[in-house]
């Protein structure tokens, strides 16, 4: 999830676990906390672009790093309040499930964290929640803010990081539903649509929950659409995208390409712009695709120029949207 989102969560847990002991400084161990994994992003500093891909969400998302930075943590904070007398094994315990929540979360959305490194490159992703959504960050946004303001040891605190934690995690819940209805539907679909693949997944669109994005193809190509839980109609107006390999044969033994294909896990097409090969991965879906079928794709990556690839995960995210662009994006959402 987002790095609010990852500070809101993690000043609750702290709250739950010292707050009396440690007052608002408890709220401080446990933002930190929850957001060490993603100390990964100094990679960026100096690796490539594709590198750096695998490199977020790697090792620092791993259970391995849990035990790790959890036993750390814990060794600090044991010396900073030596006098408050709280077990080493209280701080293990914390601190561990602190930051072990923190790669939970990030599994659900569609880039992927790495539980088995160093022992396994697999990336593991659910596709149930999109990395920044509303729903689900504003319940601890808003109880931490209340934790900020309100006096130590008044009964009101337990009630706002029960609420924070609570909600967002019911929150997370009703996603699983979702994901597990769009599954059942878009292959449904396809199915009646005589769509045949090898490989297949669905993850939300921006921002929400109820609109989800649909890939399905083989080594040949991707069908790829949109589906509402609200669409009363069962069809889906799929797009076609052919893979177009064989574009990638004169660089296919360039380091960077091959990352590029793993990172990918195989969802991607490759095509010609202009003077240059550019590299789509599917998985995060098509700029503003429920209006424009045949929309490029966010993640596009130029390989013959590789400077040109900052932020290329949510490169055009936002691109074309306005209040029109808003409305359309919510009469989809509506279903069709």
């Amino acid at each position: 999830m987002d790095s609010i989102t990852h500070l809101a969560i993690g000043a609750c847990m702290g709250e739950a676990f010292a707050g009396k002991k440690l007052g608002k400084k408890a709220m401080l161990w446990g933002a930190v906390a929850h957001s060490i994994p993603d100390i990964d992003f100094v990679s960026s500093f100096w690796m490539t672009t594709p590198a750096a891909l695998l490199a977020h969400r790697g090792f620092t998302h791993s259970f391995v790093f849990c035990v790790i930075a959890g036993t750390l943590f814990a060794l600090l904070a044991g010396l900073w309040h030596r006098q408050n007398n709280i077990p080493f094994w209280k701080w293990t315990l914390f601190f561990g499930t602190v930051i072990f929540l923190h790669v939970f979360i990030d599994a659900f959305n569609n880039y992927g964290v790495g539980w088995f490194e160093p022992f396994s490159h697999r990336r593991i992703t659910f596709n149930a929640i999109y990395v920044a959504d509303p729903l689900f960050s504003i319940w601890p946004g808003i109880a931490c803010i209340a934790l900020i303001f309100l006096k130590v040891g008044i009964p009101q605190r337990k009630k706002w990081w029960q609420i924070g934690l609570g909600l967002s995690g019911l929150y997370l819940v009703y996603c699983l539903f979702n994901k597990n209805q769009a599954d059942t539907d878009v292959k449904s679909i396809l199915q009646k649509q005589h769509i045949s693949y090898t490989r297949y997944f669905t993850t939300p669109a921006p921002m929400q929950n109820l609109l989800w994005f649909a890939v399905a193809g083989n080594n040949n190509g991707y069908y790829v659409g949109f589906h509402s839980l609200f669409d009363s109609k069962k069809v889906i107006d799929f797009q076609y995208f052919p893979r177009n390999d064989s574009l990638l044969n004169p660089v296919r033994g360039h380091r960077d390409v091959q990352q590029l294909i793993r990172f990918s896990k195989q969802f991607y097409t490759v095509e010609k712009w202009r003077d240059s090969l550019v590299f789509n991965d599917l998985r995060f879906g098509q700029v503003m695709g429920w209006e424009n079928p045949k929309g490029k794709f966010v993640f596009h990556y130029f390989l013959q120029y590789p400077e040109s690839n900052k932020m290329v995960v949510q490169r055009g995210r936002v691109e074309g949207w306005n209040w029109q662009s808003a409305q359309s994006f919510w009469k989809r959402i509506k279903g069709n």
